[in-house]
């Protein structure tokens, strides 16, 4: 068994959050996440452990109002794991319909083409 360290953090500035829910779900051979699972949630200083977790791969999820789900396997190896989760924030959809500067210096032939 082995004992997990959760640090969860903003990613612009590194600061800790807050009561995110950390959740694992013990990943089959087979790739798929078995039934169950367990939530803990983050400290004041965006900290959360758990221990007794058996070894092999873990699926882990985090989440936390205002970001970006986050989730990632990890194989467990090891008696003592430490683990950095750095949170984004929502990025806005794509939409065909809107103009997307950045893609025509990119494209060289689209400058080419006439209109």
């Amino acid at each position: 068994m082995a004992m997990l360290n959760f640090v969860v953090i903003r990613d612009y500035n590194g600061k800790p959050i807050r009561n995110a829910s950390v959740v694992m779900h013990p990943v089959e051979k087979n790739g798929k996440q078995s039934r169950g699972g367990l939530q803990i949630k983050t400290d004041a200083d965006g900290k959360a452990s758990f221990d007794g977790v058996p070894y092999g791969k873990l699926r882990v999820q985090v989440l936390a109002t205002g970001f970006q789900t986050f989730g990632d396997d990890y194989s467990i190896d090891k008696p003592t794991v430490e683990i950095t989760v750095k949170m984004k924030r929502p990025q806005g959809q794509y939409s065909i319909y809107e103009d997307h500067p950045e893609e025509k210096k990119a494209d060289p032939d689209a400058q080419a083409k006439p209109k």
